[in-house]
């Protein structure tokens, strides 16, 4: 690399010319001397039957139009849409009186800056990019944890013993997150903890939505009751895939892109659960002011 940049980042007529989209990504000439060298690393061991390694703690892919992960920016935009076609449908189908439509339009705007930052850090892995993408991955986990005792345990029914709760839960949820932004920017920044806390805040919602579904399918008998353990079931599945990291399929879709691409699908269904047991529940008050 070394070598590489002293020959083509001088100021001399010789350096190699970067594209203009690739200087729009801000590749320079040592990230490029750094992209190249990788990659004649690997085709070196992979020639040898050696095995791939990573470089700065990722695997070396084979960038598309600039952007360094492809498939990963690809899926992310993918759960992006999910998000977005979701916010379209609480928007034209759940009336503005119901209670809990507010949750759930922040639920899809959260999600949607989640993924968007998700697609950036994915496109240029910088400090900045990297911190964006995982504060808002946070903050896409810890308010699934806050909307979802909300809308199991109606705390957005009108009551003043709701409302206390309710406002209690959400300065609680808010502090949390202060404190867990404020660890990582300013004490420390702790891949191990960002990711206890991700899962501890994760698995939370899981459990509580996984109970909602075997009670009400006791309840009712309907199989629309399942939905939220059958996504809870999905997303673990999603996740597993980060456990099972391996070097890219033909240099470009690894374990990481593949979790994106799995939740795609129960984000998708879980829109469509809100929706209809938002109207389930509006039509049975309608039939009972009836």
């Amino acid at each position: 690399m070394h070598v590489c940049q002293s020959e083509n980042c001088g100021l001399g007529k010789d350096q190699t010319p970067i594209p203009v989209y690739r200087r729009l990504l801000l590749w320079n000439c040592a990230s490029e001397c750094d992209y190249t060298c990788q990659h004649i690393v690997t085709a070196q061991r992979v020639a040898a039957r050696e095995h791939i390694v990573q470089f700065h703690g990722k695997w070396p892919f084979y960038r598309f139009l600039g952007m360094q992960e492809p498939f990963s920016v690809l899926f992310s935009l993918g759960n992006l849409y999910a998000h977005w076609n979701g916010l379209a449908k609480i928007r034209a189908h759940i009336p503005a009186t119901y209670s809990m439509r507010p949750f759930y339009v922040m639920l899809a705007y959260v999600g949607i800056a989640s993924w968007v930052f998700s697609a950036v850090f994915h496109t240029r892995d910088f400090q900045i990019t990297e911190e964006l993408d995982y504060f808002a991955a946070g903050a896409n986990v810890l308010y699934g944890l806050y909307y979802t005792p909300i809308r199991i345990f109606r705390l957005d029914r009108p009551s003043p013993r709701r409302r206390s709760i309710l406002r209690a839960w959400t300065l609680l949820c808010t502090l949390m997150y202060v404190f867990h932004v404020a660890y990582l920017k300013g004490v420390r920044w702790d891949y191990t903890y960002n990711m206890a806390a991700n899962i501890a805040a994760g698995i939370v919602q899981n459990i509580l939505w996984s109970w909602f579904s075997v009670t009400n399918f006791k309840k009712s008998g309907s199989l629309w009751a399942i939905v939220p353990g059958v996504v809870v079931a999905w997303v673990m599945f999603a996740m597993s895939m980060e456990l099972f990291d391996f070097p890219p399929w033909l240099g470009c879709i690894d374990a990481h892109s593949l979790w994106h691409f799995l939740t795609i699908g129960p984000t998708v269904l879980w829109y469509n659960f809100l929706l209809k047991d938002s109207q389930r529940e509006i039509a049975g008050i309608a039939r009972y002011k009836a």
